[in-house]
């Protein structure tokens, strides 16, 4: 089953692709994925409840479902936000990307814990030592520490949450974008010298003001979608060259935006990881 698990791997690293492009805004091609790994799992006898139940929750039918938070905690935070009187709509709009960012953070785990927990199964049944099950403990080793960041990440995060939830926005809060402050949090934890955070504290200025870069293509690349339908209806020919123009120079510069964001956000992830390893010796 090893065939089937490695194109199951395929499909999700384009998937990844796709994500970090905008391309797979209704999740649609997410929950093709789950189900595929579902039926994957049923099939070697591998999904036990703990597996349906995470399909389950990753497998977004509507636009409704999303919207909930998959946990008890995060809704009953985010309902006392909602009600505090705290917070302006602007505010509220932007506690709820965190709060959605943070129900990101716990999914992905799950799926890297899903995905350790099946490897370690099948590492165990292999007894000799061969060198191709040295390089799969070398990755499993990786995973294990990339799990321990995450899971770090995420208490950090929900730490964040409650205070946030609880006491209103920090004016002074340098930061506004889930990503960055994540990252940032992690970072004040790391081992780094005064003179390593400053520089790494002007770093994230870059690349959160590149992440509004591409929220602004984002929004851009909607709207000319919006005027290449409106302007395929009239059938007005030189008005739609010029529209599709324009919408596919948007697209490939949301695309390349999208790309340049995701390699920035994994450079500064792994510098800190390297930091807090450095932290643990």
């Amino acid at each position: 089953h090893m065939h089937d698990l490695k194109i199951q791997e395929k499909d999700e690293l384009s998937w990844k692709k796709l994500k970090a492009e905008g391309l797979d805004e209704d999740g649609e091609k997410e929950a093709k994925l789950r189900r595929n790994l579902n039926v994957i799992m049923t099939k070697y006898g591998m999904n036990g409840k703990k597996d349906s139940q995470l399909v389950d929750t990753n497998y977004i039918k509507d636009g409704t479902e999303s919207d909930t938070l998959d946990d008890p905690r995060l809704e009953k935070l985010w309902s006392k936000a909602k009600t505090s009187g705290k917070f302006s709509d602007e505010e509220l709009d932007k506690l709820w990307r965190e709060f959605k960012h943070h129900k990101e953070k716990i999914r992905e785990y799950n799926i890297l814990l899903e995905t350790v927990s099946r490897t370690e199964d099948v590492h165990k049944n292999v007894i000799n030592p061969s060198e191709e099950n040295l390089v799969k403990e070398e990755i499993l080793h990786n995973k294990h520490r990339e799990l321990k960041d995450k899971l770090r990440s995420i208490n950090q995060g929900f730490e964040r949450l409650r205070k946030v939830s609880h006491q209103g926005y920090d004016t002074t809060s340098e930061f506004e974008e889930p990503r960055v402050i994540d990252l940032w949090d992690m970072a004040k934890s790391a081992n780094f010298t005064e003179k390593e955070l400053e520089s790494f504290r002007e770093e994230l200025k870059h690349f959160e003001a590149k992440i509004e870069k591409h929220h602004h293509y984002q929004k851009q690349l909607e709207i000319s979608h919006q005027k290449l339908k409106h302007v395929e209806g009239t059938g007005d020919k030189d008005h739609l060259n010029r529209n599709k123009e324009k919408y596919a120079m948007l697209e490939e510069k949301t695309k390349e935006l999208g790309y340049k964001v995701k390699k920035h956000l994994q450079d500064l992830s792994s510098r800190i990881s390297q930091g807090l390893q450095h932290n643990e010796l």
